[in-house]
C-alpha cells in the first residue's frame, strides 16, 4: 500500500532524530580516539565508558554500534589501501584505539541489558498474582537461562522491589514485596560465612563423598552450623540426619515468602559450588562427573519432598501453602533440566554412588509428580531413562518397564538417538533377568542395528553385550549344549567388551565383565567366570555402581560354590547379602540364600568360625557395623522366606 502523507509526516522526524544521533556518535568515536591518541590525558577503558555512559541515550545503543562498525571499516579499507608505512602505522593506533572503544561499549550494552531484564523481572513480580509472586521470583533465578541472574543483578533486584515496597500499594502487596526482597538480601548476606565451608568438608571429614549417610560430621551439620536462619538451620540439621524432610516441613513449615527465598538462594549456591568442584576433578574426571550429576539429582530431591510437605503443612493458610509448594516444584524441575542437558548424562548407570538404598528410593519417588506435569520433551525422555533402570535396581520391575517405554517412545519422537538405543538396551537387559530371551533378543538386535546406524558406540557395545548374554542364556535354557552356538553368542560378548575398552567407558566395561562372568557360569565353566566376575567388580568399584557390584559379589560366591570352595563362598555371599540390602536391591536375597545354605551345610559353629576368619577382608568393605549385622540380616531372610 502506497505511503500517505500522514505517514510521511510521522516517518520524516525518526530518521531526521537517527540521522541526527549518528552524526553526534560519529563525532563522539572520533572525539575519544583522539584524546586516546594525542595522550594529552590519561585515558583508561574506564573512562572510556563514563563518556558511553553519559553520552549514548538508552534503546539507542544500536545506532552507536553501527556507527563504530562504519568507522573501523573505513579505517581497515584505509589501511588496505595506504602504501605509506608511516600513515599505515597511525591508521593502526587509530584502530587500536576503536577496539577499546568496542570493548567499553559491549560492557555498556551488558550492563543496560541486565538492568533492564532486571527491571523487567521486577514488573512481572508486581504484576503477578500474589500466589504467582514467589514463583515468579524464582522464574528468574532459574540458572538454566540464557542470561541468568548475578550477584549484582539480584543486589540491583533487592533495591527495585525495596523501592516498588514503597509506592502506593495495598498493605498485603507491601508486605509481600518486602519479604521477597528481605529474602533476597538475607541469602545474599548468609553467603560468606557459607562459602569457605562448601567444599571443606570433602577435605576434612575423611568420609564417603556423597550424601547416603547420617553423620553430625557431614556436610549438612556442617552448613546448618554456617546460617543465621533458624528455618534454613532445622533444614539442614533434618537433612544431615537422614530424617524425613518432608514430614518435618508438614509440621512446622514456615509460610514466610521471604524465607522460601532465603532459602533458595542458599541451597542453589550451595549446588553450584558443588557441581563446579566435582566438575573441575581432572585425575579422575569420570568420578566427578558422576558425583556432579549426583549432587544435582540429590538437590533436586530435596525440592520435591519441601514441595511434598509443604502441601501437607496444616499451620499455613492454603493460599500460601499452593503457592510456596509450585515455587518449590519450579525449583525442582529447574534443577531436573539442568541435570538433563549435561553432555555426560548418564544413560546406561551412574548415580547410585552418592545414595543409600532408602534414600535412592525416596529420591525416585519424588520425581513422579513433577515429571508428570512436563511435556515429553528430550529433557524428560532421559531422566526417565536413569529413573527406570535405577527401578529396576530397586527391583521395582513393572515400574521399571512403563518408565522405560515411556522414554522409549520419546527419545523417539524428539530424535533423541542415544536415549532410544539405551532405553531398548535397559528393556533388554529387564527381559533378560525375566527370562523372556526372545524379548531381550529382540530389543537388543533393535538397539544393535540403530546404534550402528548413527554411530553411536557406546549404544552398540552395550547391544553387543546384550545380544551375546541374551542369546547364551536362551541356548542354555533349552539345554542346546552346542559348543559352536556358545562360542558364537560369547564372540558378542568379546566384542562389546572390546568397544567398551576403545571408548574407555567403565560403565559398559563393568557390564561387559559382568556378562561375559555369567555366561560362562551358566555354561558350566566357573573359573573362566571367576575371572570375568572379579574384574567386573573392580570396573563396577571404580564407576560406583554398588548394584553391579553387588551382583558380580552374588555370582563370585556361586562360583566358589560351584568349585566346591565354602569359605570363599562364604565370603562373597555375605558381602554380596550386604551391599545390595544397603541400596535396596531384592537381589540380596541371593546372597542370602546360598548363606543360609552354606550355614546348614557346615553347621553354625563352623560358619561363625569361617566370618571371623574372614573378618578383617569385610571390615574394609562394610564396616564393623555391617559386619555385626550380618547375622541379622541372615535372620530377616529366614524370617521372610524367599519373597
Amino acid at each position: 500500500m502506497p505511503m500517505t502523507g500522514a505517514d510521511a509526516e510521522s516517518t520524516a522526524p525518526r530518521e531526521d532524530r537517527t540521522q541526527t544521533l549518528r552524526d553526534r556518535y560519529l563525532q563522539t568515536i572520533d572525539e575519544i580516539a583522539t584524546r586516546i591518541l594525542t595522550g594529552k590525558q590519561i585515558i583508561s577503558k574506564e573512562y572510556i565508558y563514563q563518556i558511553l555512559v553519559e553520552r549514548i541515550e538508552l534503546g539507542t545503543s544500536e545506532i552507536f554500534e553501527g556507527c563504530l562498525s562504519q568507522t573501523v571499516q573505513g579505517i581497515e579499507r584505509e589501511i588496505a589501501s595506504q602504501a605509506d608505512e608511516v600513515k599505515q602505522a597511525k591508521l593502526k593506533h587509530k584502530l587500536n584505539a576503536l577496539t577499546w572503544i568496542q570493548t567499553s561499549l559491549g560492557n555498556l550494552q551488558d550492563e543496560r541489558q541486565a538492568v533492564a531484564a532486571v527491571n523487567a523481572t521486577i514488573d512481572r513480580i508486581v504484576a503477578a498474582a500474589p500466589n504467582e509472586r514467589l514463583n515468579t521470583l524464582l522464574q528468574a533465578l532459574d540458572p538454566n537461562q540464557e542470561r541468568k541472574l548475578e550477584r549484582a543483578q539480584i543486589e540491583l533486584m533487592i533495591k527495585s522491589l525495596q523501592s516498588v515496597a514503597t509506592v502506593k500499594l495495598e498493605p498485603a502487596d507491601f508486605e509481600q514485596l518486602k519479604q521477597l526482597a528481605l529474602g533476597l538480601d538475607r541469602g545474599l548476606k548468609s553467603l560468606p560465612a557459607l562459602e569457605p565451608h562448601l567444599v571443606s568438608w570433602i577435605y576434612e571429614s575423611g568420609q564417603q563423598i556423597g550424601f547416603g549417610g547420617a553423620t553430625e560430621n557431614g556436610p549438612w551439620s556442617l552448613w546448618a552450623r554456617q546460617v543465621a536462619n533458624p528455618f534454613i538451620q532445622a533444614l539442614f540439621a533434618t537433612i544431615g540426619r537422614q530424617q524425613s524432610i518432608s514430614d518435618r516441613c508438614a509440621a512446622q513449615a514456615t509460610g514466610d515468602e521471604g524465607e522460601w527465598t532465603e532459602l533458595a538462594i542458599v541451597l542453589q549456591s550451595i549446588q553450584i559450588a558443588l557441581v563446579a568442584w566435582f566438575d573441575a576433578q581432572m585425575y579422575d574426571r569420570l568420578w566427578g562427573q558422576r558425583m556432579a550429576f549426583s549432587t544435582l539429582i540429590t538437590f533436586a530431591a530435596i525440592w520435591c519432598e519441601l514441595a511434598n510437605g509443604i502441601s501437607r503443612a496444616t499451620g499455613i493458610n492454603s493460599g500460601h501453602r499452593e503457592a510456596i509448594a509450585k515455587a518449590c516444584f519450579q525449583v525442582t524441575l529447574q534443577i531436573l533440566r539442568t541435570a538433563a542437558q549435561r553432555p555426560n548424562f548418564p544413560l546406561y548407570g551412574g548415580i547410585f554412588a552418592a545414595f543409600s538404598g532408602e534414600t535412592l528410593r525416596d529420591t525416585l519417588s519424588y520425581f513422579d509428580l513433577p515429571l508428570k506435569q512436563v511435556a515429553g520433551t528430550q529433557e524428560k525422555g532421559r531422566l526417565l531413562t536413569i529413573l527406570g533402570y535405577s527401578q529396576q535396581a530397586l527391583g521395582q520391575i513393572a515400574r521399571s518397564i512403563e518408565l522405560h517405554q515411556e522414554a522409549l517412545e520419546i527419545a523417539n519422537q524428539a530424535g533423541d538417538r542415544p536415549c532410544e538405543i539405551a532405553n531398548l538396551n535397559h528393556l533388554s537387559r529387564i527381559a533378560i533377568g525375566q527370562k523372556d530371551y526372545p524379548q531381550a533378543i529382540s530389543y537388543s538386535q533393535r538397539a544393535l542395528i540403530l546404534a550402528r546406524q548413527t554411530g553411536d558406540k557406546l549404544g552398540e557395545a552395550n547391544a553387543l553385550t546384550n545380544v551375546g548374554y541374551s542369546e547364551v542364556l536362551a541356548a542354555h535354557a533349552i539345554d542346546l549344549m552346542d559348543e559352536d552356538v556358545y562360542e558364537q553368542n560369547i564372540s558378542y560378548l568379546d566384542r562389546g567388551l572390546k568397544l567398551a575398552e576403545t571408548l574407555d567407558d567403565k560403565q559398559s566395561l563393568a557390564l561387559g565383565y559382568h556378562s561375559l562372568g555369567l555366561a560362562y557360569l551358566t555354561i558350566g565353566q566357573p573359573e573362566r567366570a571367576i575371572e570375568y566376575l572379579q574384574l567386573g567388580t573392580k570396573a563396577a568399584q571404580a564407576v560406583g555402581d554398588l548394584y553391579l557390584q553387588g551382583l558380580n559379589l552374588t555370582y563370585l560366591a556361586e562360583a566358589h560354590h560351584s568349585l566346591e570352595k565354602p569359605k570363599t563362598a562364604i565370603f562373597y555371599s555375605c558381602l554380596a547379602m550386604y551391599q545390595l540390602h544397603q541400596i535396596g536391591a531384592k537381589e540380596w536375597r541371593q546372597g542370602a540364600s546360598l548363606a543360609t545354605i552354606l550355614q546348614g551345610q557346615l553347621g553354625p559353629e563352623q560358619f561363625q568360625e569361617v566370618l571371623v576368619q574372614y573378618r578383617p577382608n569385610l571390615i574394609p568393605a562394610i564396616g564393623v557395623d555391617g559386619y555385626d549385622y550380618l547375622p541379622q540380616l541372615l535372620t530377616k531372610y529366614l524370617e521372610e522366606g524367599s519373597l
